[in-house]
Parts: structure tokens; sequence; C-alpha cells
């Protein structure tokens, strides 16, 4: 796996957290969006998306990608280019947070952007307890709406460690 930036000791973290990919503990309703607003169903690329978050093949992430598509973590501030890419970022947050899942709470899908609200949760490596927190992922779609060309991921990372315990400059043993 390659990113954009050499990884540091704060990304490494980042990206532990940033595996915690989809979250929100707010529903749409309780972000203030219109109950109408909020789909009763989730689209099929969203469901694929949790599935493959909370399933053990990597690869079952890059997958759902475009070719040329584009994972940005904005927590972490890194971007991930292509299936592979993805794939390894998926591979290194299951190799640093265990029992990670993602659980849906709403979607909203305008044209070909979904927008994701979920809880994403594990349990860092060395971490005294584990975490559950809110995010917000952004996808665009290809014109099939079968493909992600974006995702976006939007969350705290000074609340996960909060959450696990860990000081904010805490990194995970061994990376």
């Amino acid at each position: 796996m390659t990113s954009t930036t050499r990884p540091s000791r704060a990304m490494t973290v980042l990206v532990a957290a940033a595996a915690l990919c989809a979250t929100t503990a707010t529903t749409a309703h309780a972000a203030g969006a219109h109950p109408a607003s909020a789909d009763r169903r989730a689209p099929r690329i969203v469901t694929d998306w949790a599935r493959a978050w909370n399933g053990t093949d990597p690869q079952a992430l890059g997958a759902l990608f475009t070719v040329d598509g584009t994972y940005s973590d904005l927590g972490v501030g890194v971007t991930f280019h292509g299936r592979q890419e993805i794939a390894g970022w998926k591979a290194r947050a299951d190799s640093l947070i265990d029992n990670v899942h993602v659980t849906v709470r709403a979607t909203h899908r305008d044209g070909d952007r979904v927008t994701v609200d979920a809880v994403y949760s594990g349990h860092l490596k060395g971490a005294p307890k584990p975490f559950a927190v809110p995010m917000t992922t952004l996808l665009d779609l290809d014109r099939s709406r079968c493909r992600i060309t974006s995702d976006e991921d939007h969350y705290s990372l000074g609340t996960v460690l909060a959450q696990s315990g860990l000081p904010a400059d805490w990194t995970p043993p061994g990376h």
C-alpha cells in the first residue's frame, strides 16, 4: 500500500481511527435533517460498503471502487488512490483495530452522492477501552451507481482516542 503522504506516528493513529470509518451516533433526524430526507432503505452500495468494512477480506472494500477511485480520510489527512491502496487501508485498519464494525444509521441520496451517517466501533489494540464514534461519509458514485468513485470520511480522531482511554499523542504498539 502506498499513500500520498509518508506515515508518521500521528498518521498511524489516525489510520487506525479512520478505519473506524463511517460513523455517526446521530440519525439524520437528530442531526436536524427532515425525516423524509433519510432513505428508509440504504442503497445497495452502502450495504455492500458496510459489509466490506465489517468483513475480513480487505479486497472486498477495494472492489467497491472504480479503478481510479479515491478514499480520503479527513480526520487523518490521507488519501488513497485505486483499489489496491484502498484495500490496503482496510487491511491496516484490521491490523490495528479489533472488532471493527460499521452500523449504518441513516442515508441520504442526492443523484450520484450518498451521505452515510453511521457508528464505527472497535477496540484499538493496546487501548484500555473500546470506542464507538460518530462519522459521516460522503460517497460519490459512478453513473451506474454501482461503484464508488470517491469516499470522504469525516470524524474526530480526538473522540476516538478519548473514548479508547488513550492520550492524544498515542501511537499503536509496534507501528
